[in-house]
């Protein structure tokens, strides 16, 4: 098993004739994933990187059946291209924009509340399904088989991880980039509660970020799980109010302190590791520690 996506899920990238959209089809289709459209307003019937090209999601919906959709278009246009998906019926969007209006994610949110559509991102570096199913910007040569499933705000530290966790032979299920974005479509805690029913992922790693409350909201579910759960926060040096890579990312109040962040996860019996650098190891430990095959 695995989350999200696997060797059989149907994908289409709205922005596929795109410089930065058109080189991570090309990549996502030499790592195996199943592209079967693309969509670009006033290009429909040409063809990109083997697959038709669409005007609508909608006709792509009709034409190719996808089951995701993978957004690469720039910020002023992408929060209507998530609904453009949502609307056509598209029950998986991942969407790597960073820079979106923080009140044009509003409305997405308030359009897809209710809805059954699971939305990634945005700002964030997708989906991946270690030998499947690559659907975004991760390196998939970085990733491994396994069991160990890994959820990131972060797309660098994520990258850094599984590098870790492969070279100590401790592959992966499924890795999750949910974003940094201070609006996002999926919060930690659902990505934890897939990773809790999924039989394939023995373990998760957790990477998160100063600023916000959505590691602590994900520590109320981890106090609930029988896997074991290591976690990283970054940012723990910087000072209040100083906003960092992401938008997300900015301490406002104690709860947003990387302290914060890590007493909560402590209590809730998360393994904590202090350094980037001791990920991996951690993990091997913590899986040694339980007896928890790797």
């Amino acid at each position: 098993m695995s989350i999200l996506v696997n060797k059989d899920t149907r994908v289409i990238v709205q922005g596929i004739t795109g410089r930065e959209g058109g080189f991570q089809t090309q990549r996502c289709i030499d790592y195996g994933t199943k592209v079967v459209g693309g969509v670009t307003p006033g290009r429909g019937g040409e063809e990109a990187h083997g697959v038709p090209v669409f005007d609508t999601v909608r006709e792509a919906a009709k034409e190719v059946q996808p089951d995701c959709s993978l957004i690469f278009v720039p910020a002023p246009g992408a929060a209507d291209a998530i609904l453009e998906a949502a609307d056509a019926g598209v029950k998986l969007v991942v969407c790597i924009t960073e820079g979106i209006p923080t009140v044009d994610m509003m409305n997405v949110k308030r359009a897809l509340r209710g809805s059954d559509i699971t939305l990634i991102g945005p700002n964030c570096p997708g989906v991946i399904t270690a030998g499947e199913c690559r659907v975004g910007i991760m390196p998939g040569n970085v990733f491994s088989r396994g069991g160990v499933g890994v959820i990131s705000r972060s797309g660098t530290l994520v990258y850094e991880a599984v590098a870790q966790l492969t070279a100590r032979r401790l592959g992966q299920s499924t890795c999750v980039g949910v974003g940094g974005d201070p609006i996002i479509g999926t919060s930690q805690s659902q990505v934890l509660e897939w990773f809790a029913a999924d039989e394939q992922t023995r373990a998760v790693v957790l990477i998160g970020e100063i600023g916000g409350q959505a590691e602590q909201d994900a520590a109320e579910y981890i106090a609930t799980m029988n896997k074991p759960v290591v976690a990283f926060i970054a940012g723990a040096s910087a000072p209040a109010g100083r906003r960092m890579g992401h938008a997300g990312a900015i301490i406002a109040g104690n709860t947003g302190t990387a302290a914060a962040k890590k007493a909560a996860l402590t209590e809730a019996g998360a393994v904590i590791s202090d350094s980037p650098a001791e990920i991996g190891l951690t993990v091997e430990r913590v899986l040694k520690e339980r007896g928890v095959p790797a």
